[in-house]
C-alpha cells in the first residue's frame, strides 16, 4: 500500500492543475446534486419497533388524522392583563392564515377551546340543578303517591278496585321516570369527572394571559418540510397584534440554518492560528485548511443530496461537517508535516510529496479507515437514524482521507518549497557549514527537549497512578447519567422556541409542554352512556397514577372501540418523574383489561423520546464491546503486541468514562452551565454517548498510531524499551499536540453551536480529545510502557507467525527510497 500511495503522490504533484480541477468539479457536482435533489431534514426522531412507535402505528389505521405532526403558537399579553376582544379577534384571524398554509390540516383556536369548555361547565351546571330539581319532584310525587295509596287502604278499598289500578300505574311511570333520573344523574356525574380530570389541560391561562393556539399538520412530524414550517412561522409572524407577543414552539423553527455559525467559525480561526504558529507560513498553514473545507464541502453536500429518499435528521450533516472538518485538517497536516521536514532535509520536492504520501499517507489511510470502521459499525446497534448519522460522518471522513492523499499532493506541488519558513528557505540554498549549524540548533533544542522528558519521567508509577486516579475522578458524574432528547427548554434564552416553553411552563405548568397520548381499546359498549361511563372509569384509572395532571379524551374512533386520551404530566418532558409516569401508565394496562376489560397503549413525542432514550441505552454496551474488541485486534495488527493495545484500550475506556463524566457535570448537572449556554440543565443528548465513543475510539487510536509507531520503530532498530519510548514520544508528540489543539479548537467551536442539539456533542468530542491526547496517549500510555518495559513488545511467536505485516509507517517504502531520512511516523523537529 505505501509504493502505491507514494505513486499516487508522485502523480498528483505531476499532474497538480488536474487533481485540482477534478476536486472542483466533484465539489460542484456534490453542490449540484444537493441542490437539485436535496430533501427535507427532521428534526425529530423515531426507531420502528419502539412500544410507542408501534402504538402509533396501529392508530393509522383507526384515527389517520391522529399521526399528523403538530406545533404550537403561544400568544402572552405584553401587559399581564387579560385578552381584550380585539386581541382576541386578532388571534382568530392569525389562526385561520395559518390554516390556509399548505400541508396544514387546521388550527385549534384557543379562545373558541375555552368558551366551549366553559359552556360544557354551564351545561353540567344547569344539569345537575335540572336533575336536583326532578328529584325534588319525583319525591314529592312519590310522597303524595304513597300517602294515597296509604290512605284507600285506610278506607278498607280491595287491591282490585280500579282506583288501586291506576295507582299501580302511576307507580310504575314513577319507577320509570326514577330510573331515567339515576341514569341521568350518572351520566353528568361521568361527565363531571372527566371534566374535573381535564381541568389543568387548558388553552387558557387561569389569569387569561396566555393563550396556546395548536397548529394541526396533514404529515407525521417528521414529514413536515422545512418550507411548511417556514410558512407556518411566517403566517404566525405576519401581522403585530397590539400588546400581544407570539412565541412559537421548536416543532415549528427547527431547522438546521445554524449549522455553521459564529462558535464554529471561531474554532476553524482557532485551527488557523495554531497552524501559522506550528508551520510559520501563511501558504502552509493554509493548505490544511483548503483541503479540510473542500472535504467537508464535498461530503456534506453529497450526503444531502439523499436527503429526499430517506429520512435524515437536522444533526445528521452538523456530526459530518463537525468531524469531516476536524480530520481533513489532521490528516492534510500530517502528511504536509512529513514533506517539508524532508525538503529541510534536502529531499528532492517531487521525491518528497510521494514519500511523504507513502508513510504518513499510508499512517493517514490506515487512521482514515480506523475512523471509518467506528463509525460504520454504529449500524450494528439497529438504530436507523443513528447508523446514518455514523454513516454520513464516515462519508465525510472518507472524502477527508482522498483529498489528504491526492488534493494535499497537488497543492503541495504548486506551493513547492514556500511550504517552509523564509529561513529554512534560505537555508536550502546555503553551504553545507549552514547546514550543520541548522543541524546544531535541533541537537540544542532535543537536548532541552530531552531534560524535559527526564523531568516528567522521572515517576512514572506516581503519573500512571495520579493520571488514573485524576480520571476517575472526572468519571464520577457518569454514575448518574440519564439520557434524553432535547426540547425548548434546551434552547437559547432569546429564542423563540424558549420563550414558547417558558410562557407554556409559567402558565399551564411544566407538564403541558410534554403531553403523553394513552390509546385504549375498548370492548363493545350498549351505548353512549355507557361510553362515557367507561371512559371516566378509564380517566379515574389514569389520574390515580402518580405524577399525573391531567387526562382528556381527545377522540373516539367511528366504531366506539377505540378512544384516544391526552394525558398531562406534573412535570416536564425530560423529567424523572415523567419517565415513571409513562412506565406506570403501561404496567396498569394488565389491570385495566382484568377489571374494564380495557388494554392501554403509550404514545406521543414525549413517550416516543423515553422510548428512544432507553433503546439506545441498552444498545450501548454492546457497541462498546465491539468497538473495545475492534480496538485491541487493530492494536495487535500494527505494533504486534499483547500488552500495548491492551494499554491502550485501557486508555481509550478511561477517556470515554472521563468524557461522559465531564459532559454529565456541564449538561446534566449544570456545572459551568453560564459559559456553555446550559440556563436549564437536562439529561444527556441519548445518543451522545455512541457518537462520542465511535469518534473518540478512532481519534484515540489515530494518536496511539502516531506516537507508539514510533517507539516500536525505535525498539525494532535495536533502541532499549526505555529509549524507545522517549525516542517514540519527542519525535511524535509536538505533531499529535498540533493535531489535538485543532481538534479541541474545531469540535469546542460546535460546543457553542446556534444548534442546540450539537452542543453537547462538540463539547463532548473537545473534551474526549483533549483527555485522550494530553493525559491518556502523552501520559499515561508511555509511563505503562517505561514500567512494563521489553514486555511491552512481547508477543507469542505462533501469533507472530500467523498475522500479516502491517507496515503502517512505510519503513519499507523508506529502504527502498535512500534519499529519504528514515524517521518514525509522525516525526517533527523543532523547526516545525
Amino acid at each position: 500500500m505505501a509504493n502505491l500511495l507514494y505513486r499516487l503522490g508522485r502523480a498528483s504533484a505531476r499532474r497538480a492543475w488536474l487533481v485540482i480541477i477534478a476536486w472542483i468539479v466533484i465539489l460542484g457536482a456534490a453542490g449540484t446534486a444537493f441542490l437539485v435533489a436535496g430533501g427535507t431534514l427532521t428534526s425529530t426522531f423515531s426507531i420502528p419497533g419502539t412500544p410507542a412507535q408501534k402504538v402509533a402505528d396501529d392508530l393509522q389505521g383507526t384515527f389517520p388524522d391522529a399521526n399528523g405532526g403538530s406545533g404550537t403558537i403561544v400568544f402572552e399579553t405584553t401587559t399581564g392583563d387579560t385578552f381584550t376582544a380585539e386581541q382576541k379577534a386578532a388571534i382568530a384571524d392569525v389562526l385561520n392564515q395559518v390554516s390556509e398554509v399548505p400541508g396544514v390540516s387546521g388550527t385549534v383556536d384557543p379562545f373558541t377551546t375555552d368558551n366551549q369548555r366553559s359552556e360544557q361547565e354551564q351545561q353540567l351546571s344547569a344539569a345537575v340543578s335540572q336533575l336536583a330539581a326532578g328529584s325534588i319532584e319525583l319525591e314529592s310525587q312519590q310522597a303524595l303517591l304513597s300517602a294515597t295509596r296509604g290512605q284507600w287502604e285506610a278506607a278498607g278499598l280491595p287491591a282490585s278496585d280500579p282506583a288501586f289500578v291506576q295507582l299501580d300505574q302511576q307507580q310504575a311511570l314513577l319507577d320509570q321516570a326514577a330510573e331515567d333520573l339515576a341514569a341521568q344523574q350518572a351520566q353528568v356525574e361521568n361527565g363531571q369527572r372527566l371534566l374535573n380530570a381535564a381541568a389543568n389541560a387548558r388553552t387558557l391561562s387561569e389569569d387569561e394571559t396566555i393563550a396556546l393556539g395548536t397548529v394541526l399538520f396533514e404529515e407525521p412530524q417528521m414529514g413536515v418540510t422545512q418550507e411548511q414550517k417556514d410558512a407556518v412561522a411566517e403566517a404566525a409572524l405576519s401581522e403585530h397584534i397590539a400588546g400581544v407577543q407570539v412565541y412559537l414552539s421548536s416543532e415549528i423553527v427547527q431547522s438546521i440554518a445554524g449549522l455553521l455559525g459564529p462558535g464554529e467559525i471561531v474554532g476553524v480561526l482557532i485551527a488557523a492560528v495554531v497552524l501559522l504558529v506550528m508551520l510559520g507560513t501563511i501558504i502552509a498553514a493554509g493548505l490544511p485548511l483548503i483541503t479540510a473545507l473542500i472535504g467537508v464541502g464535498v461530503g456534506a453536500a453529497a450526503t444531502l443530496s439523499f436527503s429526499s429518499v430517506t429520512e435524515m435528521s437536522s444533526i445528521t450533516p452538523a456530526l459530518g461537517v463537525m468531524i469531516g472538518l476536524a480530520v481533513g485538517i489532521d490528516y492534510s497536516l500530517f502528511i504536509l508535516n512529513r514533506h517539508r521536514r524532508q525538503l529541510r532535509d534536502g529531499v528532492p520536492l517531487q521525491e518528497s510529496i510521494g514519500l511523504a504520501n507513502g508513510t504518513s499517507g499510508n499512517a493517514v489511510l490506515f487512521a482514515g479507515l480506523t475512523v471509518v470502521i467506528a463509525l460504520i459499525a454504529l449500524n450494528l446497534t439497529g438504530i436507523g437514524f443513528l447508523g446514518l448519522m455514523g454513516t454520513v460522518a464516515a462519508v465525510c471522513v472518507a472524502v477527508a482521507v482522498l483529498i489528504a492523499l491526492t488534493l494535499t499532493a497537488a497543492l503541495m506541488s504548486l506551493a513547492g518549497v514556500r511550504v517552509l519558513r523564509k529561513a529554512e528557505r534560505n537555508a536550502l540554498s546555503r553551504t553545507t557549514d549552514a547546514g550543520t549549524s541548522s543541524g546544531r540548533l535541533i541537537t540544542r533544542r532535543a537536548s532541552r527537549r530531552r531534560a524535559r522528558e527526564s523531568l516528567t519521567s522521572r515517576h512514572p508509577i506516581v503519573t500512571l497512578l495520579a493520571g488514573v486516579v485524576a480520571l476517575l475522578i472526572v468519571a464520577i458524574p457518569a454514575t448518574t447519567m440519564r439520557l434524553g432528547l432535547p426540547n425548548g427548554a434546551s434552547e437559547s434564552e432569546e429564542s423563540t422556541q424558549y420563550q414558547a416553553y417558558s410562557a407554556i411552563e409559567r402558565g399551564f405548568g411544566a407538564g403541558a409542554n410534554g403531553p403523553v397520548v394513552v390509546v385504549a381499546a375498548l370492548p363493545e359498549v350498549e351505548d353512549e352512556a355507557a361510553l362515557t361511563a367507561l371512559q371516566a372509569a378509564i380517566v379515574d384509572r389514569l389520574m390515580a397514577v402518580d405524577h399525573i395532571s391531567a387526562v382528556v379524551p381527545v377522540g373516539v374512533s367511528d366504531d366506539d372501540r377505540t378512544v384516544l386520551f391526552q394525558v398531562v404530566p406534573s412535570e416536564g418532558p425530560s423529567s424523572e418523574s415523567t419517565e415513571e409516569a409513562v412506565r406506570d401508565l403501561r404496567t396498569m394496562s394488565t389491570t385495566l383489561d382484568k377489571d374494564l376489560n380495557v388494554t392501554v397503549g403509550v404514545t406521543g413525542l414525549t413517550a416516543t423520546n423515553i422510548d428512544i432514550s432507553q433503546t439506545l441505552a441498552d444498545a450501548l454496551p454492546l457497541y462498546l464491546l465491539v468497538v473495545l474488541g475492534l480496538s485491541i485486534i487493530l492494536m495487535i495488527l500494527v505494533f504486534r503486541s499483547i500488552a500495548v493495545p491492551l494499554i491502550a484500550t485501557a486508555g481509550f475506556l478511561l477517556t470515554v468514562l472521563a468524557t461522559l463524566g465531564a459532559t454529565v457535570a456541564v449538561f446534566q448537572w449544570g456545572w459551568l452551565g453560564s459559559v456553555f449556554g446550559v440556563h436549564d440543565p437536562a439529561p444527556i443528548l441519548s445518543f451522545l454517548p455512541t457518537i462520542l465513543i465511535g469518534v473518540v475510539f478512532g481519534l484515540a487510536m489515530d494518536y496511539q498510531l502516531f506516537l507508539v509507531s514510533g517507539m516500536r520503530e525505535a525498539y525494532v532498530h535495536g533502541h532499549n524499551a526505555r529509549d524507545a519510548v522517549r525516542q517514540g514520544l519527542r519525535s511524535g508528540r509536538t505533531v499529535v499536540v498540533a493535531a489535538a489543539i485543532i481538534m479541541i479548537a474545531v469540535f469546542g467551536g460546535f460546543a457553542f453551536s446556534e444548534m442546540t442539539i450539537i452542543r453537547p456533542i462538540g463539547f463532548g468530542l473537545a473534551v474526549g480529545v483533549l483527555i485522550d491526547a494530553f493525559i491518556v496517549r502523552l501520559l499515561l500510555v508511555p509511563a505503562a510502557m517505561r514500567l512494563l518495559g521489553d514486555k511491552a513488545w512481547w508477543l507469542p511467536r505462533w501469533l507472530d507467525d500467523v498475522m500479516p505485516d502491517v507496515d503502517v509507517e512505510g519503513a519499507a517504502l523508506e529502504r527502498r527510497h535512500p534519499a529519504a531520512v528514515a524517521a518514525p511516523v509522525g516525526h517533527i523537529d523543532s523547526a516545525s
